[in-house]
């Protein structure tokens, strides 16, 4: 602690060891001054201006200039280790340069220009006191100029009609201000246009504006120029122009083994090739082929003899991805150049703009297309660890995983999952409680729509996948031992960012071998004393999953997911109709099992923001309902909610927080359910140093019966929930090991609505017990 004193101490003269004339930089700033009749959304924002700023001054530790210190101690006139270390350690001083500030200033200036504002200006002042300098940019962005009028002028006469239909999808409009930005994104937008109508080589070079600014009243007139494509040069080295060229596909290669290792490295590579043709498609493998043509066939939208698209191209690539299978994939575009394919002109024939007649061609020519997709590893393994320890509890569970990529060579995915849980309960100073549990699970997964009927059109379309699981699971808890054996027939498909899923066989057969008497009787509420009975659970589920994370991986990013359940609704009416005389207090069963009739559902939204390079924060809401009716008195006991644990209210373990404000169930296990959970959890995530990485948490959330239940204080009341209300705060690490991420975890609660009124906000006493230890695999959400 002393060592620690001393240095922050020293920290604090940052200034001691700088050159002579030298000033440390402390601080930048932007002052934008208002232009109240200027449409907030138009208005420049300050954040918007920081990122020209070049240089930022050095990062504080805990509020000193501890780095600063640590790298001053390093003898410049020594290059050994030690010195090193330090100079690594620590940061080098940021010092004032007049000439980046210049620069800072000139580029919030062009960036102001390219947003309209052409009368903009930016002064910088810098402010010195203690050989220490702060820089404060004054900025002003005055009126906008505005787009005139818009006109084009087409060098390349045969893409005008195509452009000109497409015009209703601009960008440009007059009264719009001159964004530089959004003339770049309207050329953007021209040219992805004609790359998916044939136009292969179209650039947005290809596109240029010229701007009149002398038309006055802060207006500026557009020419849209659209130029022709340079050939080549002629004998005297001047450029030749001709109409852009249309392009068709005519050779479409598939290598759907590609090693580039061994294709550059192997001289024999090449003779090994083979080649099947099937649709349209050249296979090309090496000595055995292991995807079905047909697989690749209904993966890759490209097809011979069609106009090149940019978007067919992005779909295969797309599509490819999607299976699973491959871990990248390229799609490479040859000219023919052979003698033997001739031009072939093809012409246009109509009115222009003014009325008069004319008549137009352009050069058609071939393209020969690689698609080369590099197999990831066929079989892996996979383990997942996770666990919570409090002061009385400690849980783990464990699971590993087996897959297979492509087990029949129609890239079917196979899994196979081996699950085994542990949790140990220290009931008081009597006696101890161990809970044990273990399930296999196995899974396939086709890259197609299995169905009794034909469907092959949204099989292309929609990149489907068919889904089979089939799983058993055994618990051994001390009041009570069932046994859950499912299955499971499931469809999704997707486009884009989003994801739908629907399983329309969905069965569980939950047998509850024992359940202990004085642990039912304890349980007082008769809702759960009736979720812990043996049922059949046989109905549809399905989810939908929204995601942008991949699209905005460095902008931030937002994931939804819901999820839906409703049992037992067709057995119940195929009962009433053949049995519709049932007594009262009896209900239906099925091969002698009651089976459960209910309604499920949950939605889980994450955003996050990225605070810098590898800082952000995230946040995630969790709200979920069930209700049991007809021939159920009670949602089964798997299927109703707890919090706590490793990805839940982290102050708690797992099933140890609610319902409501009852009091602590007397029960030495954990078994604290309900049949609705509100729960958000808030986490900001930092670098700490390396492949260490830090995090800070507070998670708010409870368990209650909503509709079902016996006493008020399990019950939820949107007058009052708001007050009872599980609060917990804390801290956690991770380290990114790239390939995974281990995460310790914890929590301390502040406010625990299961205690006596008056003593809830458990931080005014805080003891270990009211804590919560959990680690895992990967993030909390």
């Amino acid at each position: 602690m002393l060592l620690l004193a001393a240095a922050a101490l020293a920290a604090c003269n940052a200034t001691k060891h700088l050159p002579s004339g030298a000033y440390l930089l402390t601080k930048n700033q932007v002052e934008i001054e208002k232009e109240p009749e200027l449409p907030k959304e138009d208005q420049i924002t300050k954040l918007e201006l920081d990122k020209y700023i070049r240089q930022q001054p050095n990062k504080r530790f805990l509020g000193t200039n501890l780095p600063i210190w640590i790298y001053s101690q390093a003898d410049t006139a020594k290059n050994n280790g030690w010195n090193r270390f330090k100079r690594q350690l620590g940061a080098a001083p940021v010092l004032l340069d007049s000439a980046q500030t210049a620069l800072s200033a000139g580029g919030m200036k062009i960036y102001m220009d390219s947003k309209g504002f052409l009368d903009s200006e930016v002064i910088p002042t810098v402010d010195t006191a203690d050989r220490k300098a702060q820089v404060t940019y004054h900025a002003r962005q005055g009126e906008p100029f505005r787009i005139g009028t818009i006109r084009y002028d087409f060098r390349d006469r045969f893409v005008k009609a195509i452009i000109l239909s497409d015009t209703a999808n601009t960008l440009l409009h007059t009264g719009n201000i001159f964004d530089a930005n959004v003339l770049d994104n309207e050329r953007a937008r021209i040219t992805n246009f004609l790359k998916n109508q044939g136009y292969y080589n179209f650039s947005i070079n290809n596109i240029s504006y010229v701007a009149d600014s002398t038309v006055g009243g802060r207006r500026i007139d557009l020419t849209v120029l659209v130029k022709q494509y340079m050939a080549g040069y002629d004998t005297n080295g001047e450029a030749v122009l001709d109409n852009n060229r249309i392009y068709r596909i005519r050779d479409i290669n598939v290598f759907p083994d590609y090693n580039p290792t061994v294709a550059t490295t192997d001289s024999l590579y090449k003779t090994r090739l083979d080649t099947v043709r099937y649709r349209g498609l050249n296979i090309i493998y090496d000595t055995k082929q292991h995807v079905r043509s047909e697989i690749l066939r209904r993966t890759i939208s490209l097809y011979p003899n069609a106009l090149y698209s940019a978007q067919d191209v992005k779909r295969t690539y797309d599509n490819i991805m999607r299976l699973g299978y491959y871990k990248s994939a390229s799609i490479l575009f040859t000219e023919v150049a052979d003698s033997t394919q001739k031009d072939n002109f093809i012409s246009f024939v109509g009115t222009d703009s003014t009325g008069s007649d004319e008549a137009d061609y352009t050069a058609e020519h071939y393209l020969s297309c690689e698609v080369l997709c590099t197999p990831a590893l066929r079989q892996s393994y996979s383990v997942n660890l996770e666990g919570t320890t409090s002061a009385d509890y400690f849980g783990v569970m464990a699971k590993v995983g087996y897959q297979n990529r492509n087990l029949l060579r129609g890239v079917e995915l196979f899994e196979v999952n081996v699950r085994g849980g542990y949790e140990f309960m220290y009931a008081g100073s009597k006696y101890k409680s161990d809970a044990y549990e273990f399930g296999v699970s196995t899974s396939f997964s086709f890259p197609r729509l299995l169905t009794p009927f034909r469907v092959n059109r949204y099989n292309h379309a929609l990149n489907p996948r068919t889904r089979i699981d089939l799983s058993y699971n055994t618990q051994k808890r001390p009041y009570y031992h069932r046994d859950l054996a499912s299955a499971v027939w499931g469809y999704s498909w997707g486009k884009g960012r989003s994801t739908f899923a629907l399983r329309p066989v969905d069965l569980t057969l939950v047998n509850m071998r024992y359940v202990q008497d004085s642990f039912l009787k304890n349980l007082v509420n008769p809702y759960l004393q009736n979720s812990y009975t043996s049922q059949l659970i046989a109905g549809l589920s399905g989810s939908y999953l929204y995601t942008n994370q991949q699209k905005n991986a460095n902008r931030g990013s937002i994931a939804l997911r819901f999820n839906f359940e409703t049992n037992g609704n067709l057995l119940n009416a195929l009962y009433r109709i053949g049995f519709p005389n049932k007594e009262k207090d009896e209900y239906y069963t099925l091969l002698g099992i009651r089976y459960a009739q209910y309604f499920r559902t949950d939605l889980s939204f994450v955003k996050n923001f990225w605070l810098g390079q590898k800082s952000a924060l995230v946040y995630r809401f969790f709200g979920g309902f069930g209700y049991a009716y007809g021939n159920s008195a009670a949602l089964p006991f798997e299927r109703l909610f707890y919090c706590g644990g490793s990805n839940s209210m982290r102050g708690w373990a797992a099933r140890t927080l609610g319902p409501g404000i009852d009091g602590r169930i007397a029960s030495d296990y954990p078994s604290q359910l309900g049949n609705m959970r509100l729960e958000m959890n808030l986490e900001a995530r930092f670098p700490v140093w390396g492949f260490l990485h830090g995090a800070v948490f507070c998670d708010v959330g409870n368990i209650w019966f909503a509709g079902q239940g016996t006493t008020p204080e399990n019950q939820f009341q949107l007058r009052n929930f708001y007050k009872r209300v599980g609060l917990n705060t804390g801290i956690g690490a991770r380290l990114d090991f790239n390939f995974f991420i281990f995460r310790l975890d914890w929590g301390i609660q502040l406010h625990d609505p299961n205690v006596n009124p008056g003593e809830r906000w458990v931080i005014r006493n805080f003891s270990l017990k009211h804590t919560a230890l959990s680690f895992g695999v990967g993030y909390p959400f």
